[in-house]
């Protein structure tokens, strides 16, 4: 027997299969499509077989790296989600994806990778919390420079505009794509019918990291949540092809209101750690500043005794006369 095609994807969180939108894709296509995957979810983007996320080993050992040539291949070994799909439909599809593409993934990478707040409290904070030492201190600040170069080339600029001209450029086109995303799904369950196809596989992972993650500064969430039969698309390819990661989301929300009774009880337990990595620092200072020579322990005695020395030979004096 064959082995099974692999695919290699960063793992998931906040009720997601994968924090990623291209990983997100490519997962979403496989289930719509009935491929039988092996899947390796992980956070270290060398041990895959090209070194990136998401990465497809085929049954011939080959690999492949982008999101479009990892569907293609999916399509030549007969799994075709789109299969179904009449000739207008499928040029549609080619015309949506270039929407999704060119409008509302430039946002997506700003939102997450170049707003200020967004990127140091979440996106940073989340690639460094669930990265193996020492790849947490560098993998964040390559994936930041990667990001800002894919922007760059998506907007065709070797210089980007400043950052509030930028955003509001940006902002502008992600919120109109929305908008006919959601005026062409209407009341459908999915975009053409019944069953779901590739464009429902880009329409999802590219909204489904703005449903869940929740962040600082974000008017794309307030947008997407005003449009509720987008949210409620996203929703339901979560609860019918990833039942798996909503209910571990919904254990996860469970644990925290019931250890403890939430965040006030466990408030000293915080403290507490907060004041042993405090005296941790600390201590690791000084043993530093010992070992290095900078403070010699033995010399700053001498000196406290010091004075006591001279008080006392002031003391004899006094004494004999």
């Amino acid at each position: 027997m064959a082995a099974p095609m692999e695919l290699y994807c960063w793992k998931g969180d906040y009720g997601l299969p994968s924090v990623d939108v291209d990983c997100l894709i490519v997962l979403a296509y496989a289930k719509f499509a009935g491929a039988p995957l092996k899947i390796h979810k992980i956070t270290n983007p060398w041990r895959s077989p090209t070194g990136t996320l998401p990465a497809l080993r085929t049954k011939e050992e080959s690999s492949l790296s982008q999101t479009s040539k990892i569907i293609i291949q999916l399509r030549k070994q007969k799994y075709n989600a789109d299969y179904d799909l009449s000739a207008k439909e499928g040029a549609d599809t080619l015309a949506f994806v270039s929407l999704l593409e060119e409008k509302l993934l430039p946002a997506l990478i700003y939102t997450q990778w170049v707003d200020a707040k967004n990127y140091v409290d979440v996106t940073r904070h989340w690639y460094a919390e669930n990265t193996a030492f020492p790849l947490n201190f560098l993998l964040p600040g390559r994936m930041h420079s990667r990001q800002m170069e894919r922007l760059r080339l998506i907007r065709g600029d070797v210089v980007l505009e400043p950052e509030e001209q930028l955003e509001k450029e940006l902002y502008q086109d992600a919120l109109e794509c929305m908008t006919l995303l959601s005026q062409r799904l209407g009341s459908h369950k999915f975009f053409f019918g019944d069953s779901p196809s590739s464009l429902d596989a880009y329409v999802f992972g590219h909204l489904a990291p703005l449903l869940k993650i929740k962040l600082p500064n974000c008017k794309l969430q307030q947008h997407l949540n005003s449009l509720e039969n987008l949210t409620q698309f996203c929703s339901n390819i979560l609860l019918l092809y990833f039942p798996s990661d909503s209910r571990e989301a919904q254990s996860r929300k469970a644990a925290v209101h019931t250890e403890g009774g939430g965040d006030f009880d466990n408030e000293p337990h915080k403290r507490r750690n907060q004041i042993l990595s405090v005296l941790f620092a600390v201590a690791a200072m000084l043993g530093y500043a010992v070992l290095s020579g900078i403070l010699t322990i033995q010399s700053s005695r001498s000196e406290l005794d010091e004075p006591h020395r001279d008080h006392r030979d002031e003391e004899e004096e006094e004494e004999e006369e």
